[in-house]
């Protein structure tokens, strides 16, 4: 059978060329329109805005120059020089001084052009036409057109005057001819522009205005939502401005409600809660105080069974109520950190607390706060034997560090230790950890402040505690 053959591919063959995205496809890419349009609302609203009213005026003032503008000069520079011409020919004609003295000034009361003569002069300089070089100008045109001489043209000679001079070299001397300004210059150019400027003003004025307003609502939306975020407790959202608005309005205020009625519910559920275990509690504590046939070390560990019920529940409680029931309000962060070191201190704590830049109240859940702080403090305490306590204020943050000289905790499980009943130390002995609420309560409470909580290496070679929260 025979073998297939190989044909070797055309080594002088020209490559595919690769398909190549055009320029105008680029940039209509959402991606790179994302990264080159401005980022606030306000600015992208205007942006459509002035773009239509620049391409307008654009293609109105290329079709007003292309047709109207090159039109009528052409127009006004024939006439002119038409005018001229004439004289030029009935001065040429009549040389006698009485008939080019009625000539001049029959022309200053019919054409409005004032006409002197100079006899025997020449005119000279780089300004001559002699159509010798293109004549782009309509006006240099039409002019050598109808005079075939050479001529000047001064825009600015008398310009107070409003006047334009205009120099014609004849047989026997220069002719100057002063023109009024408006039979040269299409005055029509400055009214559009005028009138093109001030319509686009008074359009982005009107435009900015109302977009102003309507970004104000959306503005005060976003920061509704912040605050709700921020656990701040605010009147509800004013549904106004646009359709689309309003209905995200009227959505944020039912969502709130919702949450806050949510909250709400579980706070009254958790205080039955509490009360139906505190009971039974309460009663078993009663009827060992009343054991006589007990020796003493089964009474001491059912107390200390019942101690650690009690801590238990106490965690769960705390954990599951949350800071829901609190409302943010303006608190001195510096006492806040003063008392609760204090009071880690009484209880024979080595703490060390440094505080910068903090001196005016900042808006925060100041229970749930201090119980973030107390529970990272005590973690730090007891696994420390000294602990430092910083905080700061950094731009639009407020900075809290708690450092230890301890063990710390392995960068893999730092993640681990914010889950809720997860103990890095396995053991349930209390001296040596609770029941695995903590870190999970500390860091619902800074998160619920629209805040964040990392955790890394202190300066100490034991753990570091970052809380970062808004102002």
């Amino acid at each position: 059978m025979d073998k297939p053959i190989d044909i070797p591919a055309d080594q002088n063959a020209a490559p595919q060329a690769e398909a190549v995205t055009p320029m105008w496809l680029r940039w209509l890419d959402p991606a790179h329109l994302e990264r080159v349009m401005p980022r606030t609302l306000m600015a992208r609203a205007t942006l459509t805005i002035i773009v239509p009213v620049i391409l307008v005026q654009v293609i109105s003032t290329y079709v007003f120059y292309d047709n109207h503008w090159d039109v009528v000069s052409r127009r006004m520079a024939a006439d002119l020089a038409g005018d001229i011409a004439s004289v030029h020919a009935v001065i040429d004609t009549y040389p006698a001084t009485e008939q080019r003295t009625w000539m001049i000034e029959n022309t200053r009361q019919t054409m409005g052009l004032d006409i002197t003569l100079q006899s025997d002069a020449e005119l000279t300089g780089p300004n001559v036409m002699d159509g010798s070089s293109p004549l782009t100008d309509p006006l240099h045109a039409a002019l050598w057109q109808a005079l075939h001489r050479p001529f000047t043209v001064d825009l600015f000679e008398f310009r107070t005057d409003r006047l334009v001079s205009i120099r014609v070299q004849m047989d026997d001397g220069v002719l100057t001819v002063l023109v009024p300004r408006r039979r040269v210059l299409n005055n029509n150019t400055y009214v559009f522009v005028l009138w093109m400027t001030g319509s686009s003003m008074l359009l982005f004025g009107v435009a900015t205005a109302y977009l102003r307003s309507q970004v104000r609502t959306v503005r005060r939306l976003a920061q509704a939502a912040d605050s709700l975020g921020k656990g701040r407790e605010g009147p509800d959202f004013p549904a106004e401005g646009a359709f689309e608005v309003r209905q995200a309005a009227r959505a944020f205020n039912i969502m709130r409600e919702r949450i806050q009625r949510q909250i709400t519910q579980r706070t009254d559920m958790l205080a039955g809660v509490s009360h139906d275990l505190r009971t039974p509690l309460t009663r078993m504590k009663l009827q060992l105080s009343m054991m006589s046939a007990a020796s003493a070390e089964d009474i001491a560990a059912l107390h200390e069974d019942l101690g650690d019920m009690e801590r238990m529940l106490e965690g769960y409680l705390a954990f599951a109520r949350g800071d829901g029931a609190e409302e943010a309000a303006p608190t001195d962060l510096a006492a806040l950190l003063e008392s609760l070191v204090q009071r880690f201190r009484r209880e024979g704590a080595d703490i060390s607390l440094q505080i910068t830049d903090i001196s005016t109240p900042i808006a925060i859940k100041a229970l749930a706060f201090e119980r973030c702080l107390g529970n990272l403090i005590g973690n730090a305490a007891r696994y420390g034997n000294q602990v430092a306590v910083a905080a700061a204020h950094s731009g639009q943050y407020i900075f809290v560090t708690v450092d230890d000289d301890g063990p710390g905790i392995p960068e893999a499980q730092r993640e681990d230790a914010f889950k809720a009943f997860h103990r890095l130390e396995p053991s349930r002995n209390p001296m040596t950890g609770g029941v695995g609420l903590g870190m999970t309560i500390a860091r619902d409470i800074v998160r619920g402040m629209g805040g964040e909580i990392t955790l890394g290496d202190s300066p100490t070679d034991g753990l570091r505690v970052t809380i970062r929260v808004p102002l």
